[in-house]
């Protein structure tokens, strides 16, 4: 198998099982247009975090990395007309795009985002006693997975599911001797999914038009 073959699988199944989207694919053309990178989920992906979003119940959704806003569009679908997403993003400028591609999905209302370094925000959370989230979304930078996680698990209750992209990093992080940040930093967040008592984790590996990944999906139990 390669690039290309994962690519028409990917485009097969978009084409079977998702309707066209208007406001999903205007995200897509902004965030490029504006040159933001081309490391949003693919369209079958964003579909699996709705579904997951859905199967929970979710009311509250964390994300931790906006980019474009295109996961949190589908994310955001989900929710019900009172649910509430928070999405925090570093950088302004994607920050901008974000709202203006959330926006024109008609989803200002229910979305709200947070610019500033992720760790430090989620720490104000904690501080402020921000209610609990339903779901938690982690696609930022991977060195900091086991911050972003150990202060989720703060804004956590008995149920809450955590799902961390971009885990596979295409096989690096088999490489134990690995001197690569992002892939330490995952060592150390499976280290952490491995052994918290408070979660139940599996991870599995995926190909398609983003290559070769994964994702990690954990339930807090208490």
């Amino acid at each position: 198998m390669n690039q290309e073959q994962w690519n028409a699988m990917d485009e097969y199944l978009t084409s079977q099982l998702l309707a066209p989207d208007a406001a999903l694919d205007a995200a897509l053309d902004a965030s490029a247009a504006a040159g933001l990178p081309s490391i949003n989920v693919a369209p079958n992906q964003g579909k699996l975090l709705h579904l997951l979003a859905k199967l929970r119940g979710a009311r509250r959704i964390l994300e931790v990395g906006t980019l474009g806003g295109y996961s949190t569009i589908w994310l955001a679908r989900a929710l019900p007309s009172d649910g509430r997403l928070i999405s925090l993003e570093v950088d302004p400028d994607n920050a901008a795009v974000a709202r203006a591609n959330i926006e024109r999905a008609g989803l200002s209302g229910i979305v709200s985002i947070v610019i500033g370094a992720a760790a430090q925000t989620l720490a104000k959370f904690v501080t402020d006693g921000v209610e609990p989230f339903d779901m938690i979304f982690l696609d930022a930078d991977k060195k900091s997975y086991p911050e972003y996680l150990r202060l989720s698990l703060q804004l956590s209750r008995p149920g809450t599911v955590i799902v961390g992209d971009n885990v596979i990093r295409r096989g690096r992080i088999a490489d134990l001797e690995s001197t690569d940040p992002d892939v330490i930093g995952l060592h150390e967040f499976f280290r952490l999914l491995a052994t918290n008592p408070r979660l139940d984790s599996t991870a599995v590996q995926t190909v398609g038009s983003k290559g070769w990944d994964g994702f990690s999906m954990s339930i807090v139990s208490a």
